[in-house]
């Protein structure tokens, strides 16, 4: 006779990040210690995992390859917590994670060794969004995206990728968590498989009732495609592939990596243009893969190849808009100019791109593109030392304390650089989470505060205020 349990269950909403080590099964035994060391080090690292361990809120749960975090306070710890963890991922890393993130009703129990664990569709459905994903990604069940667009911080973020088939033939509507530097935002591998097998599903169905149209009309019929293979409307879509250093000296490395970051920020300031991030570019560098195959596996329809040499103050920059499915040129544009009017080239290269993406810009957008970072070249050439440095991935606190000097060195070079200060304070937080000295929080939050000052509408400021309060 079953046992009536129903009175006694007590349920709790939480809010549930899975995180996957992708390829995991495939590594040794040791390397698998060693990555999954790292990743306990990078989460017990991030300001959500401490806050919400300090105030119990929070339940970890191991699960071999990764791990599930529990959250008990807001549907945004997770996400904030998805960021911290990919933000401080290197592209170096061999640590390639997946997330999954859901909201939803779990209760307590006991399991199979006497010990107190967590159970429910909560954590479940978790697990399921992220096993859809592949490599980058973070998704997130439709529940929890419609949570986070209350908070319009959120939206710019959220990218509906419809209805996927999981375990046991359950269905859940995903949406793809990224912006230009966080996240995946290419298409998950089991959706393309899923729309290609409905499509040839479709196609099978549709073949009989075509079969006369199709062999009366065919030469018509491949006149059109083709045509519209060779003249049809881009993808709004771009990949900026690391640019090549021509320069005589290999240091300059960090300005041609420096002139690409900023075309890809600047691009993905577009609202209406989706661009690829950083992070997930970096492995094209030096590639001998075709414009059409990069296309293919980025699931874009244009890239940005590019080049820079620089000889003392004299900058010489060739890019090139290659469309992805026949590997045509769009748009190509050489430019010889003093180190002055770098700022002029980026911005040029953004507007030009986006014309030929024909991307509508606002008059608001097009000031953007237009606005420069700081007048002084001296202290944005240090800002790019910075931030290649930080590209490469740092672990120890002497480490990030130099790039935190060169942040520094680039503020006293001109006090109103906001984006410098902004850089400095979310380093300044990353140090504190070693650290716990009060000084560099102290540093971390009042360079935040003057960022905003300078720059109100300045996201990456926005970003170091949440991080370092």
């Amino acid at each position: 006779m079953p046992t009536e349990t129903g009175p006694h269950l007590e349920l709790d909403i939480a809010h549930v990040l899975f995180v996957d080590v992708v390829g995991y099964s495939k590594l040794l035994i040791d390397e698998q210690r060693t990555l999954l060391d790292e990743l306990n080090h990078i989460i017990r690292s991030t300001a959500e995992f401490r806050k919400a361990e300090a105030e119990e809120k929070l339940i970890r749960l191991p699960t071999g390859d990764g791990m599930a975090l529990v959250f008990f306070n807001t549907p945004e710890a997770p996400v904030r917590c998805a960021l911290e963890i990919s933000t401080a991922l290197s592209a170096q890393s061999r640590l390639k994670l997946r997330m999954g993130i859901n909201t939803g009703p779990i209760s307590g129990m006991v399991d199979v060794n006497d010990r107190s664990n967590i159970a429910g569709v909560g954590i479940n459905m978790a697990k399921r969004v992220m096993d859809c994903g592949d490599a980058g990604h973070i998704l997130l069940s439709k529940r929890t995206a419609d949570d986070l667009a209350q908070n319009s911080y959120w939206r710019a973020y959220l990218h509906e990728l419809g209805p996927c088939e999981v375990k046991h033939g359950a269905i859940v509507d995903l949406v793809n968590f990224y912006n230009a530097t966080i996240g995946n935002p290419g298409v998950p591998q089991q959706l393309r498989q899923k729309q290609r097998t409905r499509m040839r599903s479709r196609r099978f169905r549709l073949a009989y009732a075509l079969l006369a149209i199709i062999a009366i009309g065919a030469a018509v019929t491949a006149t059109l495609f083709f045509r519209r293979e060779s003249t049809g409307a881009l993808d709004k879509s771009i990949a900026v592939l690391p640019f090549i250093n021509l320069s005589t000296s290999q240091e300059n490395d960090y300005f041609a990596g420096g002139i690409q970051d900023d075309v890809l920020t600047n691009l993905a300031k577009l609202g209406d243009l989706k661009v690829i991030s950083r992070t997930s570019v970096a492995k094209y560098k030096e590639t001998q893969m075709s414009a059409r195959e990069i296309g293919k596996e980025l699931g874009v329809g244009a890239v940005l190849e590019g080049s820079v040499r620089r000889v003392g103050n004299h900058v010489r920059v060739n890019a090139q808009l290659i469309d992805t499915r026949n590997e045509a040129h769009i748009w190509a544009e050489n430019y010889d100019r003093d180190l002055t009017d770098v700022f002029a080239i980026q911005s040029d290269l953004a507007l030009q791109i986006a014309s030929a993406l024909r991307t509508n810009l606002s008059p608001d957008q097009r000031a953007r593109l237009q606005k420069r970072p700081t007048e002084n070249p001296e202290a944005y050439l240090t800002y790019l030392q910075a931030q290649n440095a930080v590209s490469k991935g740092v672990r120890s606190a002497e480490e990030l304390e130099s790039i935190a000097q060169l942040y520094d060195k680039a503020i006293q070079l001109d006090p109103s650089f906001a984006l410098a200060l902004a850089q400095l304070s979310y380093i300044s937080g990353t140090i504190y989470q070693a650290t716990g000295e009060p000084a560099v929080l102290a540093r971390a939050r009042t360079t935040a505060s003057e960022a905003l000052r300078l720059q109100p509408n300045l996201p990456e400021a926005h970003l170091a205020l949440a991080y370092v309060y």
